[in-house]
């Protein structure tokens, strides 16, 4: 389309009550990801028949992965028909899906009822490209920064009050006499999974009365549609291209050996803590654990609202990343040799650092990698694309590896026992650190600018 014809077509200016549901979609969208992560060994553990006992872990990494692997698939096809149809039904499918299948895993009373749900989840999750596109359709250039910036804080709150939700109402029959004898007795952890839909339909009755389409006729896609294997096989070549595209290409490495490392802890932090002491580990509850993600989520919220900026200023970002992986990479490897007897002070200084390391190194990255595609005159969308579908891949393989290393090594001998899984984190991001001293000087122009967005993705 001529960008002549672009400029003079008219743009929807978004209300107040248009970016509180994109702020509602996206915290949703996090808090479906992280709500199962302080019950799901305990669901794997109950739907797991005796004789399989030794797949729990491997069933971990496996549900863990399947909502990351359906929002890696899906997300090229709701962009693309969000650029056909509109963005608002688009986000009202994906608020509609959320509250069938969150329900429909809180009720599953088979393994692969609990797959099938959790995969369901993802895919009408995946529309967090749209909310972006949205923003993107309603607001100036000047705006759009602040408006992004939204949507990285609602990625930080619903990170924080995911597994918080998930833990505190886990099992609440035992905890609660009003839930003794009711549907929530058999389906112990349905009641966080209906939260999280109440909170989806709230969403919904607030965007049909709230969200305007922002993509008028003139401007939707009129060319023949772009199948989704055609679609996939070009973000694949974008991504080949990026990863060996220079400068480009170590911060794109750099990330993902990050995430890699990063998101085994997902699967196996349960896994530690939910074992007896006696095995080494601290018997966490669910609610214990959901308390533990939360302090992290605050924590990391905190780093990237407060600490950021001053940190950037004074160190500058090149150097501020090898920092923030060495700081993450400490507390990965420092879990599980926790002691029983202080297990709530040494978690306390396991999580800030790895909640500090996180919350320096999301926003860095990703301002250095913009910084330096924009100074080496690469298309920005291509190479943001390429960093996104490399996390989303890191973000599926993570989990599963988890899962996998735990199986084969939690009941051996040191040094193959239950610590390898968080050293396989730390020696990743030994990998990540080394190769960050690679990375390239900023424009001496640049090292001066503090322009890292608060509350950046995970």
């Amino acid at each position: 389309m001529d960008t002549k014809e672009d400029a003079a077509l008219p743009v929807v200016d978004a209300s107040k009550g248009a970016l509180l549901v994109l702020f509602l979609v996206t915290v949703i969208d996090m808090i479906g990801f992280g709500i199962v992560i302080p019950f799901l060994t305990y669901l794997v553990e109950d739907l797991t028949p005796a004789s399989q006992e030794a797949s729990i872990g491997i069933w971990v990494g496996v549900l863990m992965t399947s909502y990351s692997a359906a929002q890696f698939l899906f997300s090229p096809f709701w962009g693309s028909l969000s650029d056909r149809i509109g963005r608002r039904p688009v986000l009202m499918v994906g608020l509609v899906g959320n509250t069938v299948f969150f329900t429909m895993f809180g009720l599953a009373n088979t393994l692969l009822i609990a797959l099938a749900a959790r995969f369901l989840a993802g895919v009408f999750n995946g529309n967090l490209a749209v909310a972006r596109a949205y923003i993107g359709d309603v607001s100036t250039p000047q705006q759009l920064a602040t408006r992004m910036g939204l949507i990285g804080a609602a990625f930080g709150l619903g990170f924080t009050f995911g597994p918080f939700i998930g833990g505190e109402l886990s099992d609440p029959a035992s905890r609660w006499e009003v839930f003794a004898g009711t549907i929530f007795d058999a389906n112990p952890y349905l009641l966080p999974c209906a939260v999280a839909s109440l909170l989806s339909i709230l969403s919904l009755l607030v965007a049909i009365r709230n969200l305007p389409e922002s993509l008028p006729l003139e401007r939707r896609t009129k060319s023949e549609r772009t199948s989704w294997t055609g679609g996939m096989i070009q973000t694949m070549k974008n991504t080949s291209s990026m990863l060996r595209s220079g400068s480009v290409s170590v911060v794109i490495w750099v990330s993902m050996l990050f995430i890699f490392g990063f998101t085994i802890m997902h699967a196996v932090f349960i896994l530690y803590t939910q074992m007896s002491p006696t095995d080494g580990g601290l018997a966490f509850s669910e609610a214990d654990n959901g308390r533990v993600f939360a302090m992290i989520g605050v924590t990391g919220i905190l780093t990237q609202g407060f600490l950021i900026g001053p940190l950037s200023r004074r160190l500058g970002t090149r150097r501020l990343i090898p920092i923030a992986i060495a700081i993450t990479g400490l507390g990965l490897v420092l879990i599980p040799y926790t002691e029983f007897e202080h297990r709530w002070l040494h978690i306390l200084i396991v999580g800030t650092l790895i909640s500090i390391g996180n919350g320096l190194f999301q926003p860095s990255s990703s301002s250095f990698l913009t910084r330096i595609a924009k100074s080496e005159g690469y298309e920005l969308g291509v190479v943001m694309g390429a960093q996104e579908s490399v996390g989303a891949f890191a973000r599926i393989i993570g989990p599963l590896t988890g899962g996998f290393v735990w199986v084969y090594t939690d009941a051996r001998d040191w040094p193959l026992d239950y610590h390898t899984a968080f050293h396989l984190c730390g020696f990743l991001m030994i990998l990540a650190g080394i190769m960050s001293l690679r990375l390239p000087p900023l424009p001496e122009d640049e090292m001066n600018q503090s322009s890292e967005p608060s509350f950046a993705e995970e």
